[in-house]
């Protein structure tokens, strides 16, 4: 699964990684190393100019930085709580979801993170590692998005824009964190899972190589982590792992 990540990139810098245009307007938020749920997110999406009369220009499409919050709330929700319970979506069962399956076939995107975190059981304790790629370079979490209009809201008030991420098995040395990992898009996919008018990406929601899983960085960091109060540069730094008390030690034996 993915319930909190790291995004401390400007829009200008992802706007080059990604190749798109910067879209976010100057609400982009701050860096961000404990993102968690119902936060502002960057997202990368792909979709036909509109013109002023708000009609699509099917010949051509334009991919840039959005903001939107991380928790996919349907367009049938009564209200956005439900959105923090929609954070992933599981990519076996995403097309056939009430819940995702239209977003599935006709917006998805990418969310650029630093890494992600997860937590390990070690006795009594869990230790939270923080799976990135040494090289720097953002990692592409490929996500679904839709729009949700609070029905108490004035009717030109803008929607709501929301966003899942899309898990798959754990692959390789993430399997021995957690059982479930986001589904990461490599540079050479982009361009049709960001594609608009391919209404069936099936052939998409296949794991990543098991390159890139086996140049992650699987690096246990501080628990202050655990707290979404708590933020800065230092929650992704190297920490020495939590002792599990309750496991037998040298001198036990």
């Amino acid at each position: 699964m993915c319930g909190r990540y790291s995004a401390s990139k400007d829009p200008a810098r992802l706007a080059a990684e990604f190749d798109a245009l910067d879209a976010t307007d100057g609400h982009a938020p701050p860096a961000d190393h404990n993102v968690a749920p119902t936060k502002d997110v960057v997202a990368v999406v792909q979709r036909h100019p509109r013109d002023e009369h708000g009609t699509p220009d099917p010949s051509t499409t334009v991919r840039s930085l959005r903001v939107m919050r991380w928790g996919l709330i349907p367009p049938w929700a009564k209200d956005r709580s439900m959105g923090a319970r929609m954070i992933n979506a599981r990519s076996e069962s995403a097309a056939t979801s009430r819940a995702f399956k239209s977003s599935l076939a006709r917006r998805r995107c990418l969310l650029p993170a630093d890494g992600w975190y997860e937590w390990r059981r070690e006795g009594r304790h869990k230790q939270p590692f923080f799976m990135t790629p040494p090289d720097g370079h953002s990692l592409a979490m490929a996500g679904l998005w839709t729009t949700w209009r609070d029905p108490r809201a004035p009717e030109d008030a803008p929607p709501v824009v929301s966003a899942a991420v899309l898990t798959t098995e754990a692959l390789g040395q993430l399997a021995e964190v957690h059982d479930r990992m986001p589904l990461l898009m490599t540079p050479e996919h982009w361009a049709a899972w960001l594609d608009p008018d391919v209404e069936d990406p099936g052939e998409l929601l296949v794991s990543p190589p098991l390159e890139l899983i086996g140049s992650l960085e699987l690096r246990p960091v501080s628990s202050r982590v655990n707290s979404v109060r708590n933020n800065g540069p230092d929650l992704v730094e190297r920490a020495e792992p939590v002792v599990a008390l309750d496991e037998p030690t040298l001198f036990d034996q």
